[in-house]
């Protein structure tokens, strides 16, 4: 049977389109670990979502004979397009069945209702910026994923390339060991020399005071980031959103500060990999025996994944990044951490590449970011 396309909203709607993701068939080799349905509740939220103060989605469900074979979400970000200066809409939260048709019919509507906004171009998958989940997993399905971050079956990206859709940038993920020989003597000297050159200090976050320590942060994650490909400095609602709902996953000892003199040059935040204990609640609901496995699991995570990172940009030449690095290691060896995943790096973004290169690493996943020019 042909495919036909329905817009959802409203609180059925958006149920019957986040219900979707559990029912695709992602064959045995599957990583895919269900994420808690609230979150991605939370990611469309209009109402309570900063994100969407400027910006609006629309959400498509493509079916065949009655059932839903793939979904899309629309994404008109004003706040890019008035940043760059351009007219690109997005697309975001994409799952399908192995089924060409029904993804082109998701994909046209999408662009059709893009289209009629004014944007010349669609890009994505963001779900729902690029400030959270990214991109097509087009290499290293054999890894697990981390959170926050995709795994998908190696037909998506495919089935976009038939649907007209072009590589825009790729991202990848660098595997961060722990242990003792997790920086080598030579990195470690030249992170001990820069150190005593510059004074830098470091500085956990106060778990008390996190909303402060947000603040004093939010500035200068904005000025590291501002000039990279398809960036939009978040504004402070949204900047706290993000940190606000990381709360729980952070580790006390995996938040911290950069500084030279207490003035702030880079920070880090380090989750602990929920999806450790999220492979146990497959239903991705917050029923309270699955609460109650959250509150005893997590704390036993000791692997995590960098979700937000800023270095002042008159310091990465300076030698922060090696002495960022050589801090991370310190304090993974002092808990016997299992290592974290550094992602997403764009592939172009040499101030990061070039030193995780030097520390003998070697990319582990690959996203990739597509594009479509419409009319």
């Amino acid at each position: 049977m042909t495919c036909t396309v329905e817009q959802v909203d409203g609180r059925r709607g958006v149920s019957r389109f986040i219900d979707f993701a559990w029912r695709v068939e992602r064959g045995a080799a599957s990583k895919w670990v269900p994420p808690l349905r609230v979150m991605i509740q939370g990611d469309l939220d209009r109402k309570g979502n900063p994100f969407y103060r400027n910006a609006d989605r629309a959400l498509f469900i493509a079916k065949r004979d009655g059932r839903p074979v793939a979904r899309v979400a629309a994404i008109d970000n004003g706040r890019h397009n008035d940043h760059h200066g351009d007219r690109v809409g997005f697309f975001g939260f994409f799952e399908g069945q192995n089924d060409q048709e029904a993804t082109r019919a998701v994909m046209a509507a999408a662009e059709a209702w893009l289209a009629a906004r004014g944007k010349t171009s669609v890009r994505g998958p963001v779900n729902p910026s690029m400030h959270h989940e990214l991109g097509i997993l087009v290499d290293g399905f054999r890894s697990e994923p981390a959170i926050m971050t995709p795994w998908n079956p190696p037909y998506y990206g495919t089935m976009l390339e038939a649907a007209g859709y072009k590589k825009a940038r790729d991202l990848f993920a660098f595997d961060l060991p722990a242990g003792d020989d997790a920086i080598s003597d030579r990195v470690g000297r030249i992170a001990e020399r820069h150190r005593k050159r510059t004074g830098v200090t470091f500085r956990s976050w106060k778990p008390s005071a996190i909303k402060e320590e947000a603040r004093k942060v939010h500035g200068l994650y904005c000025e590291a980031w501002d000039g990279s490909w398809g960036f939009v400095p978040p504004t402070w609602e949204e900047f706290w959103h993000m940190a606000k709902d990381l709360k729980s996953v952070l580790h006390p000892d995996f938040a911290f500060v950069a500084e030279v003199e207490g003035d702030p040059v880079g920070f880090i935040m380090i989750a602990r990999d929920i999806n450790r204990v999220l492979q146990r609640i497959p239903s991705g609901r917050l029923w309270p025996w699955n609460i109650a496995l959250l509150l005893l699991g997590l704390p036993r995570v000791v692997r995590g994944r960098i979700v937000l990172l800023g270095l002042k940009r008159d310091h990465r030449n300076r030698g922060l990044f090696p002495l960022l690095a050589a801090e991370i290691a310190r304090r993974a060896s002092a808990i016997n951490a299992d290592g974290a995943e550094a992602s997403w790096i764009l592939e172009e973004n040499e101030s990061l590449l070039r030193p995780l290169e030097s520390l003998g690493l070697a990319p582990t996943k690959r996203w990739r970011i597509f594009e479509k020019m419409i009319d």
